[in-house]
């Protein structure tokens, strides 16, 4: 008896599989169209609109009266960081809610950006510290939290919801600290630690851009290469352990090359809210069942810091940092999440 499938089927499951591959192109066409809108608005408007190809002769060394300083030396470095902080968060958010396979588990909601916020705020209010020595001190904090929570939750194997919820009273202790440090604040401290917590690319510069750009190029390449790992894994560690994925160490990498994306970004631009907790589900969204959307998610988050920084500095009555934009976007969806898990009897 043949095991090969009869050619009319194998024809049409190889055109399902290139229709597929067409429509996620299409997407991934679409995102990137708009990403460089949301690039070219950043680098056109401030306190004067520059036409876009003004923006190109500034960008290739050309001599723009009134434009050239603002484009090259403030927009531009803004919309590097803001890009490249999003598809950092947009990537390392959906790498723990595949993993974990709920959408609720999120470095905004598990507690690896509360470690990396409680940290600067303790360098910046109660040691004075500032600039890259504020930015290590939050790295090293989002990797031990991460660490920690993965230890408490482990019992033989790490469970999805313990770990959940594990992380969420972690993110509650560490909230409860960051208040209390920023109590005893003086004033002159006090603004500085408000606008980290804020999450912003004000003031962005190429040194600050550069960090997060090496991890993005290390962690994310490292991701992009477990692709296939992750998507097995995404089904179930006893589905991807018997695919042939070292689980244990496949596992250790992916996790620990997420948290380094997080918190590295975490430590230029602050906790840009709800970014990592949106773009997993987004990217799902677009792209369609049957495989870990990890390219299309990084898109999405750059795309959502880009638009929201863009309507926090100029679409608002008041200019707001971009964390706040995106707050007050990602705060409905998670009641919309929690609502609907409590309706499907704790499933999100």
């Amino acid at each position: 008896m043949s095991l090969t499938a009869p050619a009319p089927l194998a024809a049409r499951v190889a055109s399902l599989r290139r229709a597929r591959s067409r429509g996620r192109c299409r997407i991934a066409a679409l995102i990137g169209g708009l990403l460089a809108v949301g690039i070219t608005l950043t680098l056109s408007v401030g306190h004067s609109v520059t036409p876009p190809l003004d923006v190109v002769r500034a960008l290739t060394g050309g001599d723009v009266p009134g434009a050239g300083f603002s484009v090259r030396e403030l927009r531009l470095p803004r919309a590097v960081l803001a890009t490249l902080a999003g598809m950092s968060f947009g990537l390392g958010g959906v790498v723990f809610q595949t993993l974990l396979r709920n959408p609720l588990a999120s470095p905004d909601i598990i507690g690896i950006s509360s470690g990396a916020s409680a940290a600067a705020v303790v360098a910046i209010v109660l040691l004075g510290w500032t600039g890259a020595a504020v930015s290590v001190a939050a790295v090293l904090a989002g990797l031990a939290v991460a660490l920690l929570i993965y230890l408490l939750a482990w019992r033989d194997r790490v469970s999805g919801a313990r770990l959940i919820l594990i992380g969420i009273g972690i993110s509650a202790m560490l909230e409860s600290i960051i208040a209390w440090v920023l109590s005893r604040a003086p004033a002159w401290t006090l603004q500085e630690a408000l606008r980290w917590l804020t999450g912003s690319v004000n003031g962005a510069t190429v040194d600050q851009a550069l960090p997060v750009l090496l991890s993005l190029g290390l962690f994310g390449g490292l991701l992009l290469g477990l692709r296939r790992e992750i998507g097995a894994m995404r089904l179930s560690d006893d589905t991807a352990a018997a695919l042939g994925v070292p689980l244990l160490r496949d596992k250790a990498l992916v996790i620990l090359a997420a948290v380094g994306l997080i918190a590295v970004a975490t430590a230029v631009t602050g906790p840009i809210a709800f970014v990592a907790f949106l773009s997993g589900p987004v990217a799902a969204r677009v792209t369609g069942p049957g495989r870990a959307p990890l390219g299309t998610a990084a898109l999405i988050g750059a795309l959502l810091v880009l638009i929201g920084d863009f309507v926090g500095q100029h679409l608002l009555p008041a200019r707001y940092p971009v964390g706040v934009v995106t707050g007050a976007i990602g705060a409905p969806y998670l009641l919309y999440l929690i609502v609907r898990a409590n309706r499907q009897g704790g499933h999100a």
